[in-house]
């Protein structure tokens, strides 16, 4: 396979005559809660909204977008999936989030009877309960042009928050 010499963005050298044969970003959005989760909920929107903002940029460079949603019902799912906190956005395999930090959760300590933890996300100094669309769209287009970070957790264990959800709402 000859190398990218074009410079076509993708990542995945999947150039074999300078010309890209393919330009996609995957964007899994992984949670535990669509219908009682206001962090879950209001991130789906968050992301939702992230998307109609840059579409028309990457149709013109030529990417083509597929989202998935991806509800994580399990322990062993979780672990799967290397699913640490929810909700959780990956694009192309890479968390946009690079640090996890979570506080106490009402909405899914009332879908599993316990008190749970999610994600807080941290962007420009601040931390949110739902991640601004700007921070979104701004992990989009850094994962576009080249300046995404790096993201890989491996995981060998589900976190002691998940287990303790996945466990009270089997108890329920």
């Amino acid at each position: 396979m000859k190398q990218n010499t074009k410079g076509c963005g993708c990542g995945t050298n999947c150039c074999t005559s300078g010309e890209c044969q393919e330009k996609r970003l995957l964007i899994e959005f992984l949670y535990i809660d669509l219908e009682v989760c206001d962090r879950c909920l209001g991130t789906d929107a968050s992301l939702e909204d992230a998307i109609i903002e840059v579409a028309n940029v990457l149709k013109a460079t030529g990417y083509e977008i597929e989202v998935r949603k991806i509800l994580v019902e399990s322990e062993q799912q979780a672990l799967e999936l290397g699913f640490v906190s929810s909700p959780t956005i990956r694009i192309n395999g890479q968390d946009i989030q690079l640090d996890f930090k979570e506080s106490l959760c009402e909405s899914c300590g009332d879908v599993c009877g316990e008190d749970v933890d999610c994600r807080v996300w941290t962007w420009q100094g601040q931390e949110y309960t739902t991640p601004p669309k700007a921070m979104i769209v701004d992990a989009i287009l850094r994962h576009v042009y080249g300046g995404q970070q790096a993201s890989q957790h491996i995981i060998k264990d589900v976190p002691d928050n998940l287990k303790k959800f996945f466990a009270a709402k089997v108890k329920r």
